[in-house]
């Protein structure tokens, strides 16, 4: 039986796939599963899944009857994963080659549920234009405020997972289950090592702001319960600090690319 199952939700990612999975197989620690779900019933490129899905005998394809999204996908990865963590990875993210040798091992010897890493920011040209530094522990109170967690970056343990699932959200799903399992007591802990690269694509989800807003408020208001205005003034918050935490980064992140940057003269 495999240490670490990982879920990825695939839809419409072709062009990405391949590195992600591959970015797996390198890596040091050797005890896993893959299990991929294929979420576009409407995709009859065969060829290309049997393909990916001869790679390696841990890799397990799932292909659901119909566009069920990301969240929805990962609940039927997990169902069947045989691991006793789960670590995620979207389709077109990367892990680097010791993610999951140096995850585990922190997560084993401090008897750790639920771990997440610092990460770069890829552009389509494989360049760096950002980075996240993870916060060193969160709770709760601090996660309605801010959340940098990525989701590719996050393993959990199994059993934690029993009695919470992702939520059918196009964006932020994510975001409500690192929520209820804090609100559950379930401690969140860091490893500051950038180990993962999240690629920032034109057409995805997470990069419509309306769809982010309406998402992020019933994050509050439909998820945790808040009342109409308790849900407002969270939202605000949590985009105020997504804001600044931007700027901050992306200046920092364009002073390290470029110390003649007119931003600093």
């Amino acid at each position: 039986m495999a240490s670490v199952s990982v879920i990825i939700p695939f839809y419409k990612k072709h062009l990405f796939l391949k590195k992600a999975v591959e970015s797996i197989l390198s890596q040091t620690y050797k005890d896993f599963e893959i299990i991929i779900i294929h979420d576009d019933p409407k995709d009859q490129n065969l060829e290309f899944i049997s393909n990916i899905k001869s790679m390696d005998n841990r890799i397990i394809v799932l292909k659901n009857k119909e566009n069920l999204g990301a969240g929805f996908s990962r609940n039927e990865g997990i169902k069947i994963a045989k691991g006793n963590y789960i670590a995620f990875l979207d389709a077109d993210d990367v892990w680097y080659q010791n993610k999951l040798s140096v995850q585990i091992d922190f997560m084993k010897k401090n008897n750790y549920e639920f771990s997440h890493t610092s990460y770069e920011i890829l552009d389509l040209n494989e360049k760096i234009i950002s980075k996240r530094i993870a916060q060193e522990k969160l709770d709760y109170e601090q996660l309605i405020k801010s959340c940098d967690i990525g989701l590719s970056s996050v393993i959990l343990k199994k059993e934690i997972l029993r009695d919470h699932k992702f939520p059918s959200l196009k964006t932020k799903e994510d975001y409500v289950l690192w929520l209820l399992l804090a609100k559950s007591g379930i401690k969140i802990y860091a490893i500051s090592e950038i180990l993962m690269k999240w690629r920032k694509t034109n057409n995805s989800l997470s990069d419509n702001t309306f769809q982010k807003i309406a998402d992020g408020f019933k994050v509050y208001n439909s998820y945790l319960n808040y009342n109409l205005l308790l849900s407002l003034k969270c939202l605000f918050i949590l985009s105020l600090n997504y804001i600044l935490k931007k700027l901050n980064h992306d200046i920092s992140c364009n002073t390290f690319n470029n110390p003649d940057s007119y931003l600093f003269k």
